[in-house]
């Protein structure tokens, strides 16, 4: 199914294209612009922030709360009737241990708040608990996409090899542009989106 989209594309594949074009862009304005230093941090308002800023000129829904069901392969996300009681609960989990940050990361992953692009919204939004919380981002490039997949399917049970990856990918270059850059990429990886790399595209908004 072709998400009903701002660009009128019926094309499943050219949907794609321009999703990571697009978003891709906004990315890379966020972080050039100064913006993201406006997100609020680790709160469902910030993952609405980040959401809203990449997916705006694609989706209507972009920085809006789902309201259908989602699933992936055998796993249902957090039905719509429970979701705002879980993104409450998830705001008030505590964030100041690196186990605290990624236990509140996988809730946020199982809540799935966005009807797409949550996995893309919330990575930035993890980067940026890491950094306000233990001054630590994470090098998403050292992280095998296959393992990554793989620790998060099964994190909703068992969180130990999802923060074992993280744990192991942790940098204190926080501010640098191709830490963050790099890692959008990655991230854009880890979801099927690998036609443009970040560095060829103009910041979308810039002058």
């Amino acid at each position: 199914m072709v998400l009903k989209n701002k660009l009128n594309i019926t094309d499943q594949i050219e949907l794609n294209k321009a999703e990571e074009k697009i978003s891709k862009e906004k990315a890379k304005r966020l972080f050039d612009s100064g913006e993201i230093d406006t997100v609020k941090v680790g709160c469902f308002a910030g993952l609405k922030q980040i959401h809203k800023y990449l997916f705006e000129d694609i989706y209507d829904f972009a920085g809006k709360m789902r309201d259908v069901n989602i699933s992936k392969g055998n796993f249902r996300f957090a039905p719509v009737m429970y979701l705002e009681q879980a993104l409450k609960h998830i705001d008030k989990m505590p964030q100041s241990t690196f186990d605290e940050i990624v236990e509140k990361y996988v809730e946020m992953n199982i809540a799935h708040p966005f009807r797409e692009g949550n996995g893309r919204a919330t990575r930035i939004g993890l980067d940026l608990i890491f950094k306000k919380e233990l001054k630590k981002v994470v090098d998403w490039n050292r992280i095998d996409k296959a393992d990554y997949l793989s620790a998060m399917e099964r994190s909703p049970v068992k969180d130990i090899e999802i923060k074992h990856l993280l744990q192991n990918a942790l940098t204190d270059k926080i501010n640098e542009r191709d830490v963050f850059m790099k890692g959008i990429d990655v991230s854009y990886y880890y979801e099927g989106y690998d036609e443009y790399n970040i560095h060829d595209l103009l910041s979308k908004g810039a002058n």
